[in-house]
């Protein structure tokens, strides 16, 4: 029943009063002669020739430094698998609804027909000056990395896929947090990665660099612990292996102090959890039913932080409080890429302010009485207005300072 209602919510949601949740709107007055003389001919042909002279000042006279791009071809939709670009259209201008609520960027869906690689990253670098920027979505692994590495190299703005790189920064704020809290540092744990998709390979680099040893790291697929004895490795995978003993997921799990799943549902046992370190950290992320059971862990292993991809559980793991922020930052100083050094700027200043005293104005808007860091509050919640200036701050100094940004940060930048 409760599935039945919200498919019913969900499609009426999405088809009345006006179908779909985007539309376009109009920034000058267009009431008289005079303002459509200047909206269009003869008047818009002054700008064209400043731009067609300055390429830069496409900034300063089109919308260009607010407008990302939210590119699909459908091959990985949410958990529903390779459905086609236009059925992605629904998720995609979720994405641009998003981005519109919480950091006030004017975002466009572009869902892609492709014949192979080239023919997408071609379509998709010949549109790109007219934007700020472009996020990637619901690409499928192993062609999500090769696209947007050739997308990086080519456009001159910043590419992002989200469910790589999005996912990263929000894991591993947790993560760290779940190991503070726990009174343990990355450098001395022993991590377990199940899956080795876009999420899995991201996040696993960004754990790496943020101090977690490559001879403690486990990252498993389908057939097992990644190892070099292993002729079906390919993607990303040969990056992460590790021939230090484990083969399976239940000796890699022995005395694991973090087990990190973007996977599937419920491959993970109770014997497996129990063999976990004192005060372990889990996040799993498989949507809509976790690796292991919430409920399960509580049971056997109480002394373990835990985190989904689930809102009726704590600790959400929930891009939402990263994407809209990181390209806020980004577009703000006009960086030409997303580096290593934004993401983990982006990555510290969500990390520190589930640290910071909560507000009773954002408990209200999350619809909970006290938020206190702890084992159940480890990430900040999606309606902390504060995360927009933390994250947005943070990320367009480290463009500046990494030197990928092409205008200082703006005076009074992010100031209450």
């Amino acid at each position: 029943m409760a599935d039945k209602k919200l498919h019913d919510d969900a499609l009426e949601y999405h088809a009345h009063p006006t179908p779909g949740k985007i539309a376009i709107t109009i920034t000058k007055k267009a009431e008289t002669s005079h303002d459509l003389t200047l909206a269009y001919s003869p008047g818009v042909a002054e700008p064209v020739r400043e731009i067609a002279k300055d390429p830069e000042l496409a900034y300063d006279y089109t919308i260009k430094g607010n407008l990302v791009a939210v590119i699909s071809n459908g091959t990985a939709i949410l958990g529903l698998g390779n459905l086609g670009p236009l059925a992605s259209k629904p998720v995609m201008e979720g994405k641009a609804l998003l981005f519109k609520r919480f950091a006030n960027i004017d975002a466009i869906d572009i869902e892609v027909k492709h014949d192979g690689i080239d023919d997408f990253v071609k379509t998709v670098a010949n549109i790109a000056d007219t934007f700020g920027g472009i996020n990637l979505e619901d690409i499928k692994a192993p062609e999500c990395f090769e696209i947007e590495r050739r997308l990086k190299k080519i456009c001159n703005i910043p590419v992002f896929h989200d469910d790589q790189h999005g996912t990263a920064i929000v894991t591993t704020a947790g993560i760290l947090n779940a190991l503070q809290i726990q009174g343990k540092k990355a450098e001395d744990c022993k991590v377990v990665c199940l899956g080795a998709g876009a999420a899995g390979v991201a996040c696993s680099d960004l754990l790496l660099a943020c101090g977690v040893k490559r001879e403690n790291f486990f990252m498993l697929d389908r057939h097992g612990v990644i190892r070099s004895d292993r002729t079906d490795l390919n993607g990303e995978k040969p990056r992460f292996v590790n021939d230090s003993g484990a083969k399976t997921l239940a000796e890699a799990m022995k005395d694991a102090d973090v087990f990190l799943g973007v996977s599937g549902s419920n491959l993970v046992n109770e014997e497996e959890v129990m063999s976990m370190a004192p005060k372990a950290v889990i996040f799993a992320c498989s949507n809509p039913d976790p690796e292991v059971c919430p409920a399960l862990v509580e049971r056997v292993r109480p002394d373990i932080i835990f985190g989904t991809g689930r809102s009726d559980y704590p600790n959400q793991i929930n891009n939402v409080i990263c994407f809209p922020f990181l390209f806020r930052g980004a577009l703000d100083v006009r960086a030409t890429e997303i580096n290593l050094e934004m993401k983990k700027a982006a990555m510290n200043a969500i990390r520190l302010l589930a640290q910071e005293p909560v507000p009773a104005e954002v408990c209200k808007a999350a619809e909970i009485d006290k938020l206190e860091f702890g084992p159940h509050y480890i990430m900040p919640k999606a309606v902390d207005g504060r995360l927009l200036k933390w994250v947005s701050k943070a990320v367009a100094e480290a463009a500046i300072a990494s030197g990928v940004a092409r205008k200082p940060l703006p005076a009074h930048y992010m100031e209450d």
